[in-house]
Protein backbone atom coordinates (compact mmCIF):
# COMPACT_ATOMS: atom_id res chain seq x y z
CA UNK A 1 0.00 0.00 0.00
CA UNK A 2 1.37 3.77 -1.10
CA UNK A 3 0.76 6.76 0.91
CA UNK A 4 1.45 9.81 -1.37
CA UNK A 5 2.32 13.37 0.92
CA UNK A 6 3.13 16.48 0.04
CA UNK A 7 5.30 18.14 3.05
CA UNK A 8 3.42 21.56 2.10
CA UNK A 9 -0.05 20.33 2.78
CA UNK A 10 -1.90 20.07 6.41
CA UNK A 11 -3.74 17.32 5.57
CA UNK A 12 -0.88 15.08 4.86
CA UNK A 13 0.38 16.24 7.86
CA UNK A 14 -2.73 15.41 9.78
CA UNK A 15 -2.97 12.14 8.38
CA UNK A 16 -0.53 10.44 9.88
CA UNK A 17 -1.36 9.17 12.85
CA UNK A 18 -4.04 7.48 11.13
CA UNK A 19 -1.45 6.25 8.67
CA UNK A 20 0.40 4.92 11.37
CA UNK A 21 -3.09 3.17 13.30
CA UNK A 22 -3.90 1.37 9.65
CA UNK A 23 0.10 -0.29 10.05
CA UNK A 24 -0.53 -1.31 13.24
CA UNK A 25 -4.18 -2.79 12.77
CA UNK A 26 -3.35 -4.68 9.73
CA UNK A 27 -0.22 -5.10 9.54
CA UNK A 28 0.36 -3.19 6.37
CA UNK A 29 3.12 -1.58 5.58
CA UNK A 30 3.15 1.94 3.75
CA UNK A 31 5.39 2.68 1.17
CA UNK A 32 5.29 6.95 1.56
CA UNK A 33 6.16 8.67 -1.25
CA UNK A 34 6.48 12.64 -2.06
CA UNK A 35 3.94 14.65 -4.90
CA UNK A 36 3.94 18.12 -5.80
CA UNK A 37 0.45 19.39 -5.57
CA UNK A 38 -0.68 22.20 -7.84
CA UNK A 39 -0.97 25.15 -5.26
CA UNK A 40 -1.33 27.49 -7.33
CA UNK A 41 -3.76 26.29 -9.46
CA UNK A 42 -6.15 25.08 -6.38
CA UNK A 43 -5.52 28.14 -3.98
CA UNK A 44 -4.39 30.77 -6.39
CA UNK A 45 -0.39 32.16 -6.62
CA UNK A 46 1.46 34.22 -4.05
CA UNK A 47 -0.62 36.46 -1.75
CA UNK A 48 -0.32 39.35 -4.13
CA UNK A 49 -1.82 37.29 -7.26
CA UNK A 50 -4.78 35.69 -5.33
CA UNK A 51 -8.97 36.70 -5.62
CA UNK A 52 -10.87 36.90 -3.18
CA UNK A 53 -12.13 33.33 -3.91
CA UNK A 54 -8.54 31.69 -3.56
CA UNK A 55 -8.21 34.09 -0.08
CA UNK A 56 -11.99 32.27 0.80
CA UNK A 57 -10.51 28.69 -0.10
CA UNK A 58 -7.67 29.63 1.78
CA UNK A 59 -8.86 30.78 5.03
CA UNK A 60 -11.42 27.95 5.07
CA UNK A 61 -8.64 25.69 4.86
CA UNK A 62 -6.50 26.45 7.64
CA UNK A 63 -9.68 27.10 9.87
CA UNK A 64 -10.36 23.33 9.04
CA UNK A 65 -6.49 22.30 9.42
CA UNK A 66 -6.53 23.78 12.82
CA UNK A 67 -9.61 22.23 13.57
CA UNK A 68 -8.60 18.42 13.19
CA UNK A 69 -4.96 19.25 14.51
CA UNK A 70 -6.79 20.20 17.64
CA UNK A 71 -7.80 17.21 18.11
CA UNK A 72 -4.58 15.63 17.80
CA UNK A 73 -2.99 18.22 20.11
CA UNK A 74 -0.91 19.46 17.07
CA UNK A 75 -0.41 23.04 15.84
CA UNK A 76 -0.77 24.37 11.95
CA UNK A 77 0.28 27.59 11.52
CA UNK A 78 -0.37 28.60 7.52
CA UNK A 79 2.96 29.42 5.85
CA UNK A 80 3.77 32.79 4.67
CA UNK A 81 4.13 31.89 1.09
CA UNK A 82 4.13 28.74 -1.08
CA UNK A 83 7.53 27.01 -0.90
CA UNK A 84 9.17 24.20 -3.42
CA UNK A 85 8.63 21.56 -1.74
CA UNK A 86 11.77 19.80 -4.17
CA UNK A 87 14.54 19.99 -1.18
CA UNK A 88 12.49 18.12 1.28
CA UNK A 89 10.78 16.25 -0.84
CA UNK A 90 14.30 14.96 -1.84
CA UNK A 91 15.16 14.30 1.71
CA UNK A 92 11.96 11.96 2.31
CA UNK A 93 13.70 10.00 -0.55
CA UNK A 94 16.94 9.97 1.12
CA UNK A 95 15.61 9.29 4.57
CA UNK A 96 13.61 6.39 3.62
CA UNK A 97 16.91 4.92 1.53
CA UNK A 98 18.67 5.39 4.88
CA UNK A 99 16.09 3.94 7.12
CA UNK A 100 15.47 7.55 9.05
CA UNK A 101 12.19 8.10 7.30
CA UNK A 102 10.34 8.29 10.63
CA UNK A 103 12.13 10.63 12.44
CA UNK A 104 12.71 12.91 9.24
CA UNK A 105 9.07 12.80 8.55
CA UNK A 106 8.84 14.08 12.16
CA UNK A 107 10.89 16.72 12.39
CA UNK A 108 9.90 18.17 9.03
CA UNK A 109 6.70 18.58 9.82
CA UNK A 110 6.66 19.57 13.52
CA UNK A 111 9.02 21.90 12.86
CA UNK A 112 7.48 23.35 8.90
CA UNK A 113 3.96 23.57 10.65
CA UNK A 114 5.10 25.55 13.68
CA UNK A 115 7.36 28.29 11.03
CA UNK A 116 10.54 26.97 12.15
CA UNK A 117 11.85 25.74 9.58
CA UNK A 118 12.13 26.37 5.74
CA UNK A 119 11.67 23.43 3.72
CA UNK A 120 13.77 25.53 0.55
CA UNK A 121 16.82 25.79 2.69
CA UNK A 122 19.56 23.00 1.88
CA UNK A 123 21.51 23.63 5.04
CA UNK A 124 18.39 22.90 7.43
CA UNK A 125 17.19 20.02 5.68
CA UNK A 126 21.07 18.94 6.09
CA UNK A 127 21.23 19.79 9.53
CA UNK A 128 18.07 17.48 10.65
CA UNK A 129 19.15 14.44 7.94
CA UNK A 130 22.43 14.67 10.44
CA UNK A 131 20.28 15.18 13.36
CA UNK A 132 18.54 11.98 13.56
CA UNK A 133 21.33 10.18 12.59
CA UNK A 134 21.90 10.23 8.65
CA UNK A 135 24.94 12.00 6.26
CA UNK A 136 24.39 15.20 5.50
CA UNK A 137 27.62 15.07 3.18
CA UNK A 138 26.11 12.25 1.80
CA UNK A 139 22.77 13.44 1.22
CA UNK A 140 23.95 17.04 -0.19
CA UNK A 141 25.21 14.65 -2.76
CA UNK A 142 22.18 12.88 -3.45
CA UNK A 143 20.29 16.21 -3.59
CA UNK A 144 22.14 17.48 -6.29
CA UNK A 145 22.67 14.14 -8.14
CA UNK A 146 20.07 11.11 -8.19
CA UNK A 147 18.15 12.57 -5.92
CA UNK A 148 16.62 14.94 -8.39
CA UNK A 149 15.79 11.92 -11.07
CA UNK A 150 14.34 10.11 -8.69
CA UNK A 151 11.96 12.54 -7.51
CA UNK A 152 10.74 13.32 -11.11
CA UNK A 153 10.16 9.54 -11.58
CA UNK A 154 8.32 9.36 -8.25
CA UNK A 155 6.07 12.26 -8.91
CA UNK A 156 5.79 11.04 -12.51
CA UNK A 157 4.62 7.56 -11.32
CA UNK A 158 2.21 9.07 -9.17
CA UNK A 159 0.52 10.89 -11.49
CA UNK A 160 0.62 8.00 -14.05
CA UNK A 161 -1.68 6.16 -11.42
CA UNK A 162 -3.93 8.85 -11.05
CA UNK A 163 -2.90 10.44 -8.07
CA UNK A 164 -3.30 14.50 -8.31
CA UNK A 165 -4.16 15.71 -4.68
CA UNK A 166 -2.96 14.61 -1.02
CA UNK A 167 -2.84 12.29 1.42
CA UNK A 168 -3.87 10.15 -1.25
CA UNK A 169 -3.61 5.93 -0.19
CA UNK A 170 -3.00 3.60 -2.81
CA UNK A 171 -4.32 0.03 -2.10
CA UNK A 172 -4.45 -2.58 -5.02
CA UNK A 173 -4.35 0.43 -7.42
CA UNK A 174 -7.95 1.94 -5.75
CA UNK A 175 -7.47 5.45 -4.79
CA UNK A 176 -8.55 6.73 -1.11
CA UNK A 177 -8.04 10.85 -1.63
CA UNK A 178 -8.05 12.72 1.44
CA UNK A 179 -8.33 12.24 5.60
CA UNK A 180 -12.20 12.12 4.96
CA UNK A 181 -11.94 8.39 3.19
CA UNK A 182 -9.66 6.88 5.63
CA UNK A 183 -12.51 5.32 7.13
CA UNK A 184 -13.54 3.80 3.27
CA UNK A 185 -9.95 2.54 3.11
CA UNK A 186 -10.11 1.13 6.67
CA UNK A 187 -13.36 -0.93 5.48
CA UNK A 188 -11.33 -1.93 2.34
CA UNK A 189 -8.28 -3.67 4.62
CA UNK A 190 -10.56 -5.25 6.97
CA UNK A 191 -12.15 -7.35 4.01
CA UNK A 192 -9.14 -8.02 2.61
CA UNK A 193 -8.07 -9.17 6.15
CA UNK A 194 -11.40 -10.94 6.98
CA UNK A 195 -10.44 -13.27 3.47
CA UNK A 196 -7.20 -14.04 4.19
CA UNK A 197 -5.60 -11.76 1.49
CA UNK A 198 -2.56 -9.39 2.49
CA UNK A 199 -3.09 -6.08 3.19
CA UNK A 200 -1.49 -4.99 -0.38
Amino acid sequence: MTLYIDLRSPYSYLAKADALALEREFGARLDWLPFATDLQGAYGGEVAERSERDWRKVRYLYMDARRLANRQGLIVRGPRKIFDPATAHIGLLFAKAHGIFAAYHTAVSDRFWRRKLDIEDRGAIAAIIAEIGGDADAFARYLTGAGQEDYVAAVAAAEQRGVFGVPTFVLDDELFWGTDRIWLLRERLAAKQAAGAAPG
